[in-house]
């Protein structure tokens, strides 16, 4: 699932652009911190809120670190910094079909700091992941957003990335929860 920038923040627009970098270990505990706040942010009133209430930095944290550590090269996480200080992630890798990869790349997550919502970030992040995808020659790059998360879906929209017509839905506190999946052909880079 993935999460944009939801809302302008005072004085955003004119905002220099971040640097986009690859994410360390060290980076785990902010990434978490950025993950699960816009987790809350985004998707009040989308899901269960008792659901969102339960996220944990800490452990978050730790599935972080674990997934880090036993990392393939698959999977590429990225940062992004304002003033030296995390503020943004975002992580893509291969198409996941259930168990079954494929030659789709994928978007996992855009995640921001909810402080910084419209200031260009959530749009950095996803611009390199759609570079560096092209780059590796994927064709297509697919993404899950929440059906009623309209904004989500305009920000990925405006990326030019469209609904593709596949439809889940996951549980979440007893709730299913539905997702559209989006689709954006890929020009080498």
């Amino acid at each position: 699932m993935t999460e944009p920038i939801m809302t302008p923040a005072p004085g955003g627009a004119g905002a220099a652009p971040p640097r986009i970098r690859d994410m360390t270990y060290a980076d785990c505990d902010r990434v978490a911190e950025i993950r699960v706040g816009g987790w809350r942010a985004a998707y009040r009133g989308l899901m269960p809120q008792s659901y969102l209430d339960a996220l944990g930095v800490g452990e978050d944290a730790d599935r972080h670190r674990a997934r880090f550590a036993r990392g393939d090269g698959a999977v590429v996480n990225l940062v992004a910094e304002r003033d030296g200080r995390a503020v943004g992630w975002a992580c893509h890798g291969p198409y996941r079909a259930g168990d079954l990869r494929t030659a789709d790349a994928e978007l996992y997550a855009v995640y921001v700091d909810p402080a910084l919502y419209g200031t260009g970030t959530g749009r950095a992040l996803l611009a390199e992941s759609v570079r560096r995808c092209a780059a590796a020659g994927h064709e297509r790059m697919l993404l899950w957003v929440l059906k009623d998360n309209t904004r989500a879906r305009r920000f990925y929209e405006r990326a030019g990335f469209l609904p593709d017509g596949a439809e889940e839905s996951f549980e979440a506190d007893g709730v299913q929860v539905p997702e559209v999946r989006y689709a954006r052909t890929l020009t080498p880079g």
